[in-house]
């Protein structure tokens, strides 16, 4: 037999537990409960909250920005109720409210009491980047990223921990400024009073290089910023900081001069290795040859590195035999390795002037043995210039042709120049060969016989010709005696009598017999005179017919004389 007991609830006692049952399973709305994921189907969490209450949250709001989410059938989350069946019969659900309710209370904390907070940013947008603050998206701007600017890219900062103070909140508008520069500034104040209670001119500290300039590098010392100018890098000079040192880069450096008061460090790199010029007399000898590399070419020299630590350079004149040498450049390349002699060591300036040309046999001392005056060569020009064109004599001598010596014709000479190119090839004479000055005189238009000089020879000085008037001034007549000869006769030399130098008693074309006194070299014309020949005939005529002792006057001997010539 079975004893039943019975257990009967009275209706108020009934009541009251439906009551309770329900009071503790009624979702309310507007507030943050716990929730079990019962499935995930597609982008969509299902959610029960209790009371047979379900909702669906996108799954995007399970993972944080950048990241992949990871959920599970059974996870708890806290969640929070926008409203309760609904139009639809539905619960409304947010995960990301639940989140930003309880981050947003602990961050106003963090605001309210300036505590240091952790983000991750996870974008880079203009003027800043987006952080995730545990569910919240705050705003970094780029001005509050680092107090010493070495952040380069900002994209090497996206999804790391950073640790963040506050700068604003405004939870109406969801807006949340941070700044990492703030803790940065804390950070540099006391590494800045570490490292002033310690350094001192002649301290080795370590850095990091900051920036670059033409003028030299910043270092940062971590909390305040120091100076290596750009002579202070190296013991060799160097066109710019970037040729040695990274931005960047962490590296050792020598404070050389501490200003407590401006705090302001000027430091030095190349005081950590031994000055190379306190044993330049046991490396570096006068007169003797080296080997040295090319560091750099401009227009006036060549900038020399000598057993990897010393400054050389080679002057245009220490290039080449050239006379006139040609750009740097077409001598050398830069890195060459050239065989130079050392010329002398200016140990104040520290720079070893060194010599190109003079590691070859000057080609002078040997020229007159191979080449003589009035030698003619087939050469080609090598540079043109005003007043004539360069070309290649001997080895590295160059010699000139000066404009007059292109032609005969000096009318021409200036329109022959102006045909020349470099690279052309000519013929020229040796004229004139001085090595003391190291200049050689060629000409072109000596390869021909000088047609004056030929006229000349067969006309000598004193000798009568007859030549055509072509050109009446007042003070001279001028003679063309042939094609290419032109004389001149000035007014003096017209007559014996004043009265009849006139120039305009002659005509154009009317043929002139007159005597050549002598050569003006520069128009290269002859000098004419009509008054030498009267002069000449009355000598004459005196010495056939009369004497100072006859009596007989002037007008009757050469009346006389002239009676017999006819």
């Amino acid at each position: 037999m079975v004893n039943t007991i019975n257990n009967k609830l009275s209706n108020e006692d009934y009541e009251n537990l439906i009551s309770k049952s329900f009071k503790d399973a009624i979702v309310k709305e507007k507030t943050i409960v716990s929730g079990n994921v019962i499935s995930v189907d597609n982008d969509l969490v299902t959610i029960d909250v209790g009371s047979k209450s379900e909702g669906r949250i996108p799954l995007s709001e399970f993972h944080r920005p950048g990241q992949k989410p990871e959920i599970s059938v059974g996870d708890s989350f806290d969640v929070f109720i926008e409203s309760v069946d609904n139009a639809n019969g539905e619960t409304v659900l947010s995960r990301e409210k639940a989140i930003k309710q309880r981050s947003w209370n602990q961050l106003q904390d963090s605001f309210d009491n300036n505590k240091v907070v952790t983000g991750i940013p996870f974008n880079r947008v203009k003027g800043g980047m987006s952080v995730d603050l545990n569910g919240v998206v705050a705003f970094l701007p780029g001005s509050q990223i680092d107090t010493r600017q070495i952040v380069k890219d900002t994209k090497e900062l996206l999804n790391k921990p950073l640790e963040l103070m506050i700068l604003k909140m405004d939870k109406f508008r969801g807006n949340i400024v941070v700044s990492r520069k703030a803790i940065s500034e804390v950070e540099l104040k006391e590494q800045r009073e570490e490292l002033l209670s310690s350094i001192n001119e002649g301290s080795i500290v370590e850095g990091k290089v900051k920036n670059l300039t033409d003028y030299g590098a910043f270092i940062d010392l971590g909390g305040m910023d120091g100076l290596v100018h750009i002579t202070d890098i190296s013991w060799t000079k160097i066109s710019s900081p970037s040729e040695i040192l990274t931005l960047g880069e962490n590296i050792k450096v020598k404070v050389l001069k501490f200003d407590q008061e401006l705090s302001r460090l000027s430091l030095g790199i190349k005081q950590l290795t031994e000055n190379p010029w306190d044993n330049i007399d046991t490396e570096i000898k006068v007169d003797k040859n080296v080997t040295a590399k090319v560091n750099s070419i401009n227009d006036t020299s060549i900038n020399l590195l000598i057993n990897d630590k010393y400054d050389g350079v080679i002057s245009l004149n220490e290039m080449t035999w050239l006379k006139k040498p040609p750009h740097p450049s077409k001598l050398v390349s830069v890195n060459e390795e050239l065989n130079v002699k050392i010329i002398e060591i200016d140990t104040d300036k520290k720079k070893i002037n060194c010599s190109l040309k003079q590691t070859k046999l000057n080609p002078w001392n040997k020229l007159k043995d191979e080449i003589k005056v009035n030698d003619i060569i087939d050469t080609e020009v090598v540079n043109i210039v005003d007043f004539g064109i360069f070309v290649k004599v001997h080895d590295e001598i160059d010699g000139m042709v000066h404009v007059s010596d292109l032609s005969w014709e000096e009318k021409k000479c200036q329109e022959i120049l102006e045909k020349f190119k470099k690279g052309d090839k000519v013929k020229v004479k040796i004229l004139e060969i001085n090595v003391d000055k190291e200049r050689i005189s060629l000409g072109i238009k000596q390869l021909e016989s000088d047609p004056v000089q030929e006229y000349l020879q067969k006309h000598p000085l004193k000798s009568k010709v007859t030549g055509k008037i072509k050109e009446i001034s007042e003070k001279f007549l001028s003679i063309q005696l042939n094609d290419n000869i032109l004389g001149t006769i000035k007014k003096s030399n017209l007559s014996k009598d004043k009265n009849e130098q006139k120039t305009e008693r002659f005509a154009i074309d009317e043929k002139v017999d007159s005597i050549i006194i002598s050569v003006d070299q520069k128009t290269r014309t002859l000098n004419l005179s009509i008054k030498e020949i009267e002069i000449i005939d009355e000598k004459e005529a005196l010495s056939k017919y009369g004497s100072s002792d006859s009596g007989a006057s002037l007008g009757d001997i050469l009346g006389s004389f002239l009676k017999k010539k006819d």
